[in-house]
């Protein structure tokens, strides 16, 4: 199947960097970096909307769209300093998710297998399920370990009668095996779902889930040091699964199903940074971006910048460039 570009929309790449085509090899080949559209929202339990998603984050943004963004505090250009191509959107089919959830991971292995990282721009958070199985089929079942940004545990067993949607894909992943439940790590999680007996499944995981409440007592920092430790205990590698909904509506109203009292859009990319900056990340899914409730592209442009947040700190990753937060910038460096 040739390219498709954009499912809901033109064929326009994330700020403007070369289009690859997954059926032409040549095109992937020695990419750092393959951006894969997953416009889907088939799986939401609320608000829909989200498969204008992909669109959204790769257009909304007050600069050209030319392939370059200087980092003021990283002093590194990802765009340029890594090999960074724009694949297009999967054609996910809305009412037919199984369908939908194979193109996808099809895709992300053939990415991760051309040995580039795969950054997934969603489309609503079943497709995570794809996204870590996808990686993980490269890497090895249960060398890659999770660190999943959300306001909801997503380890649902059966909602509204289907095994796949946006509630459920933590719990397929474990019980597939693609990724262990003692390396599976959530940040931010708050408000009234899920019961007590999802609660306990998930204890009986191994997983680790830090509380909003956990977060804001301890701080962030210290949340991210323990999720770090663990994240790299015995595993080959760490996908970031950031769901936007991880913060506070009040900053990224844009998204369907809200919830009070999360984070700060500046917390977010902080710490997004920082683990790209520490850990050996082979994948990044960014989801539940939904424009249609979105005010004056908030939404869509903390989505846009949690990427270019991660290509940067992978770019100074791999220059083993020091980053220090204190530094001037005007320090003639």
């Amino acid at each position: 199947m040739p390219r498709l570009g954009g499912m809901y929309g033109p064929d326009v790449t994330y700020l403007g960097v070369d289009r690859a085509d997954l059926d032409d090899e040549a095109t992937i080949a020695g990419a750092d970096v393959v951006i894969i559209g997953a416009p889907f929202d088939g799986g939401t339990s609320h608000r829909s909307g989200c498969r204008m998603g992909p669109q959204a984050i790769r257009t909304t943004d007050y600069l050209p769209h030319d392939g370059s963004r200087p980092h003021l505090a990283l002093r590194v250009d990802p765009l340029r300093e890594l090999r960074i191509v724009d694949a297009g959107d999967v054609e996910m089919p809305a009412g037919n998710t199984e369908v939908s959830l194979r193109r996808l991971e099809s895709a992300v292995t053939e990415v991760a297998a051309a040995g580039a990282i795969p950054v997934i721009l969603g489309g609503d958070h079943t497709i995570a399920f794809a996204d870590i199985t996808g990686v993980a089929r490269h890497h090895g079942w249960g060398r890659v370990s999770v660190i999943h940004f959300d306001a909801h545990a997503d380890t649902g067993d059966i909602i509204h009668g289907e095994l796949y949607g946006h509630g459920t894909p933590m719990r397929r992943l474990l019980e597939s095996g693609a990724c262990r439940g003692d390396r599976f790590l959530q940040i931010g999680l708050r408000g009234y779902w899920p019961e007590p007996e999802t609660l306990r499944w998930m204890a009986q995981q191994g997983m680790r889930s830090f509380e909003m409440t956990e977060v804001v007592a301890r701080g962030l920092d210290e949340v991210l040091t323990e999720a770090s430790r663990i994240a790299l205990d015995d595993c080959d590698g760490v996908f970031l699964s950031v769901d936007v909904d991880v913060v506070d509506p009040g900053m990224a109203p844009g998204t369907g199903t809200p919830e009070p009292g999360g984070f700060s859009s500046r917390q977010l990319l902080d710490a997004v940074r920082r683990l790209c900056l520490e850990l050996p990340v082979v994948g990044l899914d960014v989801v539940e971006v939904a424009p249609p409730y979105d005010h004056a592209d908030i939404t869509a442009a903390l989505g846009n910048r949690v990427v270019l947040e991660a290509l940067s700190a992978i770019t100074a990753r791999r220059k083993g460039m020091p980053y220090d937060p204190t530094r001037p910038l005007l320090d003639g460096r």
